[in-house]
């Protein structure tokens, strides 16, 4: 594994793991009615705690996509998902919860997990699948996928929503991971040209900006404990599948390899879900009576 990768991936998940803090920090306090619409974007802009925490999660995707441009995005995905210890630290300090069992149990699995997954998988590079039915297929799957989980969401105003949000969310990023390294070869290939006369960097804004609408919309109706994990969980298996699917991405496959992937990958969802409920993690203010006002809307 290059160092160089392991520093950008670190410091990419850095950046998103403080953004997402501040970013829930400021969205908490939107107005409800602009649930799920761009007019959220809009206000939250007039925020500057929020503007602080986008220009670090730009920071992040800026850092992750150079990292994607050296690397595998089996090995920078699970990387990118260390994001939530940083953003437990900085609600740990918020908050001045300490760590405890719960803590320090979800930490141990998170490092463990993507150490179990890296060192026996050893995600190499390899030819791309020139098929375009194959990238159609699981891009639009993994697309669908989140245009079900956005729609049952809004029908159903529950608690669950911000959930269901947040995981769409992070299939939405996961794509766009994928779609973000085949830019980068575009563009070493045909410098600007290449890249722009190609659909995949407009497919990285308008899965940004989905994104982006859905993170906040989680954020503004829920504790960051609630969504966090989801979003955190959901990014990396999406980049990988879109990883091995069409981008050529090799891991091993032997039944002891495989059976220590699949332990890493459970190990770094278990450990995501462990400090996402995390005491020290955000509750936000008046979480009851914004779930209620949202179900009645």
């Amino acid at each position: 594994m290059s160092v160089l990768v392991l520093i950008l991936a670190v410091s990419a998940a850095c950046c998103l793991g403080f953004g997402f803090v501040l970013q829930q920090n400021a969205a908490q306090r939107a107005p409800l009615g602009d649930f799920l619409s761009p007019r959220l974007l809009l206000d939250l802009m007039q925020v500057p705690r929020w503007l602080g925490g986008i220009a670090l999660m730009v920071a992040g995707m800026a850092l992750g996509a150079i990292a994607l441009s050296q690397g595998e995005i089996s090995l920078v995905e699970p990387l990118l998902a260390t994001n939530l210890l940083f953003a437990l630290a900085l609600s740990r300090k918020q908050t001045r919860q300490p760590l405890g069992r719960q803590g320090w149990t979800g930490l141990a699995l998170l490092a463990g997990g993507v150490t179990a997954f890296i060192v026996a998988g050893e995600p190499r590079g390899g030819t791309a699948v020139t098929d375009p039915f194959r990238h159609w297929l699981i891009i639009g799957a993994m697309v669908g996928l989140a245009l079900l989980l956005t729609t049952y969401a809004k029908r159903s105003r529950l608690s669950a929503a911000p959930v269901l949000l947040a995981l769409a969310a992070g299939l939405l990023y996961g794509v766009q991971d994928a779609l973000t390294r085949v830019s980068g070869q575009r563009f070493t290939e045909g410098g600007l040209t290449e890249l722009f006369t190609t659909w995949q960097p407009y497919g990285v804004a308008a899965l940004g900006v989905a994104g982006l609408i859905l993170v906040q919309s989680a954020f503004e109706t829920a504790p960051l404990r609630m969504s966090l994990p989801a979003l955190t969980a959901a990014q990396p298996l999406a980049g990988i599948l879109c990883g091995v699917g069409f981008l050529g991405d090799r891991l091993r496959t032997d039944p002891g390899a495989l059976a220590w992937e699949a332990a890493g990958l459970a190990a770094i969802v278990g450990g995501i879900v462990l400090l996402g409920l995390h005491p020290c993690m955000p509750s936000g203010t008046a979480e009851p009576e914004r779930v209620r006002a949202l179900q009645r809307s």
